[in-house]
């Protein structure tokens, strides 16, 4: 991934430990001081709430401690690869799009932003400007021109 979503996830991994970790355990204390825990749904709610907190939580921690950061200085700028936008064209309808290539954690289609595990993504990899690749998406298979490739930094 790169050092900007690298950095992100990080300080997301701050922000549930140090803000949303606390608010749960004062929702928690909140609805227990309400009385009877057996029919009191915000005492559920607030658990349960804090249950799925702790598991974004250890999901998030997995994914820094595995993240490898990508720097761009040293990939090949001919070819489709990690961190490349590339400029398409369809084939069949000549509609042109852009997507750059990210990994799963930082993909947003949104923002143009694709996952490297795509069928789209897969299909690039490694080729050039001027190829013609064909992805098979849920639609059939598209074919898709490779127009331009830059490096997002």
């Amino acid at each position: 991934m790169t050092q900007k979503g690298y950095d992100e996830l990080v300080a997301k991994l701050q922000h549930m430990e140090s803000v949303d970790r606390p608010a749960a355990s004062a929702a928690i204390a909140e609805a227990r001081d309400k009385g009877d825990l057996s029919e009191n749904a915000e005492y559920d709610a607030a658990k349960e709430w804090q249950g799925k907190l702790e598991g974004m939580i250890a999901n998030l921690k997995a994914t820094i401690a595995d993240a490898k950061i990508i720097d761009p200085s040293k990939l090949n700028n001919g070819t489709v690869q990690i961190l490349t936008k590339v400029e398409l064209k369809n084939i069949k309808n000549n509609m042109k799009m852009a997507y750059t290539i990210v990994s799963e954690t930082e993909a947003n289609l949104r923002q143009g932003k694709i996952s490297v595990a795509t069928p789209i993504a897969q299909a690039l990899l490694g080729h050039k400007v001027g190829d013609v690749v064909s992805a098979k998406v849920p639609a059939g298979i598209i074919e898709l021109e490779i127009l331009n490739i830059t490096f997002e930094e």
